[in-house]
């Protein structure tokens, strides 16, 4: 999306649009049929493509194929689903400052930017609980499921994100480093030469799994489960283990082949809950018949429908929680009409073309998962948030700068969360001497320990709180099973319905938003709408339920 008020939506940022050019060979993943995988080797090697690696459990297979035309030749066979070319092709979803890191706060006055040695923690709540009002409103305090609830270190919760640095101060006591996977290798730049990712850390390009470069997926691991501890913030179940499946580049966008390599590799190690701020595709919105595509993109959205859904059922299937972000398209997701930000990628591709209901975003409007929109500090609907009666399960607070219906300014009304110190150094958030440049920035130290908090806003930041409270569930209610503890997410997902707080839509049924001149209409019962879904996520109830 462009650039708002408030700073520009990552929710089209990036994306793998147009085929290769003529006589060029890439690789793509190309989807077959159930029971299709021969058949599908012979439609490769006859469209002048060359066969590698299957991959049974999702039902693709990795060809390299050479010519604008490959992808038609080849969806031409009754085997073929979709071709996708396996390239850059989504993107996380905060919102992102103007002239500032994609990850940066979009507000400007009010939080200091510096607590060192501020008063001690009061009992059962971290020095930096004051700014969370967040968990405040979710009841995930000292007074709340904080005293009856916190999780437990047999509970998994994967981030599937841009990493996780599992050395912060406010993680490291729950990070779960064996079970941590990187399922990406950096790309300095992209096919066009221009800079991506920037230099590579190590001789591979391939991070370690407890590194994030770009600080996105350690705010969201953060919120979730940083520990309760006498320094910083506390996550919604300080208690659990948080592990890295990263799927997200240095420079927050995602592939299509780590997603569903991390997707499968969850389900294959037991994780019980997993978080999905990003969304998937060069096109924010997928479709698989849009008279306006080419045959070649549609066999593109094809296979980026077909494939990110076959690996969520893969991972349901295997006891895993899908919790997705809904978006910040600021749109009625129910009532789409036009897409002016796709293909984005190559960058100048955008075109406007007319879209409707059938078209989707992925994940947050795949099958089984659960999506969740995102609420400023009033409880208001944040203005950036997507929604819509048939999209939205769940809410939870997200952060919105422009929240006039509170008495807190600027940062304060974002989520403060856990931030890597290298990260905010290269965005010259932090200077030299360590000192916070703006109060975008927290820095908390205490007995000899100094850490970093970052304040965001986005429905990046609103999943989390939802995986939070379902990590709780899953402590007080699951039974032994592979890692640890298990939940089947069918009862996950009624728990987390049943707990969450009823919340009707406005008086008016809509909300004008002065910051991006618009008027959303919210549809629905107070027991099921397009802004609060089911209702506001509680750790407080989930903390007290009874199963």
């Amino acid at each position: 999306m462009g650039a708002l008020a408030a700073g520009s939506l990552l929710t089209g940022a990036a994306s793998a649009g147009a085929a290769p050019a003529k006589g060029t060979a890439a690789e793509y993943l190309v989807f077959y049929a159930p029971g299709a995988r021969d058949d599908a080797l012979a439609a490769i090697k006859g469209a002048g493509g060359t066969p590698g690696a299957v991959d049974a459990k999702l039902g693709y297979v990795l060809a390299r194929g050479a010519g604008a035309g490959f992808a038609e030749r080849l969806g031409a066979s009754a085997s073929i689903v979709g071709v996708t070319a396996d390239r850059r092709i989504g993107a996380a979803t905060s919102l992102a400052a103007s002239g500032a890191s994609r990850t940066a706060s979009t507000s400007t006055a009010a939080a200091s930017a510096a607590t060192t040695g501020a008063a001690a923690s009061t009992a059962g709540a971290d020095p930096l609980s004051s700014r969370q009002w967040d968990m405040k409103m979710i009841g995930a305090t000292a007074s709340g499921s904080y005293a009856k609830a916190r999780g437990n270190k047999k509970v998994l919760v994967g981030i599937i994100d841009t990493g996780v640095d599992g050395k912060h101060p406010d993680i490291a006591p729950n990070f779960n480093r064996a079970l941590s996977r990187n399922f990406v290798t950096d790309r300095p730049n992209d096919p066009n030469g221009k800079e991506l990712d920037g230099p590579c850390e190590v001789k591979s390009c391939k991070d370690p799994a407890d590194v994030d470069d770009d600080g996105h997926g350690t705010h969201v691991a953060s919120t979730i489960g940083s520990p309760l501890n006498g320094l910083g913030v506390a996550g919604v179940a300080p208690d659990v283990s948080l592990v890295n499946i990263r799927a997200g580049t240095d420079s927050g966008f995602f592939f299509l082949k780590p997603v569903l390599d991390a997707l499968t590799y969850a389900g294959d190690a037991g994780i019980d809950v997993v978080n999905m701020s990003f969304f998937v595709d060069p096109w924010t919105f997928n479709c698989a018949n849009n008279p306006q595509d080419s045959r070649a993109e549609q066999l593109q959205q094809k296979g980026v429908i077909t494939g990110v859904q076959r690996a969520l059922d893969y991972a349901r299937a295997r006891g895993v929680t899908l919790i997705t972000a809904l978006g910040n398209g600021s749109t009625d997701l129910g009532h789409p009409t036009v897409d002016k930000e796709s293909p984005g990628y190559p960058l100048g591709g955008e075109r406007e073309r007319k879209i409707d209901n059938s078209c989707v975003n992925v994940p947050a409007e795949s099958r089984g998962v659960i999506s969740v929109s995102a609420l400023g500090p009033s409880g208001r609907k944040a203005w950036y948030s997507d929604y819509g009666i048939e999209q939205t399960d769940l809410s939870a607070p997200g952060g919105d700068p422009s929240d006039s219906g509170t008495s807190l300014k600027g940062n304060a009304r974002e989520i403060l969360a856990a931030a890597p110190e290298k990260a905010l150094r290269r965005q010259k958030l932090i200077d030299a001497s360590g000192k916070p440049t703006g109060p975008s920035v927290v820095r908390d130290c205490r007995n000899g320990r100094c850490a970093y908090y970052q304040y965001l806003s986005g429905t990046s930041m609103a999943s989390p709180h939802a995986a939070g409270v379902a990590a709780i569930l899953v402590a007080r209610f699951g039974k032994p099973g592979k890692g640890g503890l298990a939940l089947a997410p069918a009862t996950v997902e009624r728990l987390l319905y049943a707990t969450a707080t009823p919340t009707a839509c406005p008086a008016s049924g809509s909300t004008r938003y002065s910051v991006s001149e618009e008027t959303h209409v919210c549809a629905g019962s107070r027991a099921k709408n397009g802004f609060y879904g089911h209702g506001i996520v509680s750790a407080s109830r989930a903390a007290t339920v009874k199963g």
